[in-house]
């Protein structure tokens, strides 16, 4: 299952795949399998990173959570589709949870909070973000570093490499 959603990358759940009818009863059976697979590797490329990177914790997790989804990127693809369209009530209930224990998990290995709560959800979120980006190939520019716009040259060519001699 975790291949075929792989190769597909499509974001549903792969029910077609020989043998998912005799293993799973439904559904939400083989999305809580695909969940509790994706967490366990988050777990441990959590423990990966923070014994290679831990001095910035929030870094380490949001590069785990972008390995993560590299290795497991058709999980991720099925995982966020469900979340943001449940089959049923039982189904957004279940992604809920694991939502919340995921932003959870984020926020306690960077260090920013302890206890389950709307911190937990809320810097968790943004550590899930910024890694939604690190896996994009986005650049992450710190909110507080401004940027200035590049001068344009001024003077001729001669002028200009003149200044530069001189200097």
């Amino acid at each position: 299952m975790i291949a075929t959603s792989a190769v597909r990358r499509d974001g549903l759940l792969p029910m077609d795949v020989e043998g998912v009818s005799t293993g799973f009863r439904d559904e939400l059976d083989l999305l809580g399998a695909l969940t509790l697979k994706w967490h366990t590797r988050l777990s441990g490329q959590i423990d990966r990173m923070l014994s290679h990177q831990p001095m910035d914790l929030d870094e380490a997790v949001a590069i785990a959570w972008s390995n993560t989804a590299h290795e497991l990127a058709g999980v991720r693809l099925i995982i966020d589709h469900y979340t943001a369209n449940p089959t049923d009530d039982a189904m957004a209930t279940a992604m809920a949870a694991a939502a919340f224990k995921e932003q959870q998990l984020l926020a306690v290995n960077a260090g920013r909070t302890s206890i389950a709560d709307e911190t937990a959800r809320r810097v968790g979120s943004e550590i899930e973000e910024r890694a939604r980006l690190l896996h994009r190939g986005i650049p992450m520019i710190p909110a507080d570093v401004q940027y200035a716009e590049p001068e344009a040259p001024r003077g001729t060519l001669v002028a200009r490499l003149r200044a530069v001699v001189a200097a």
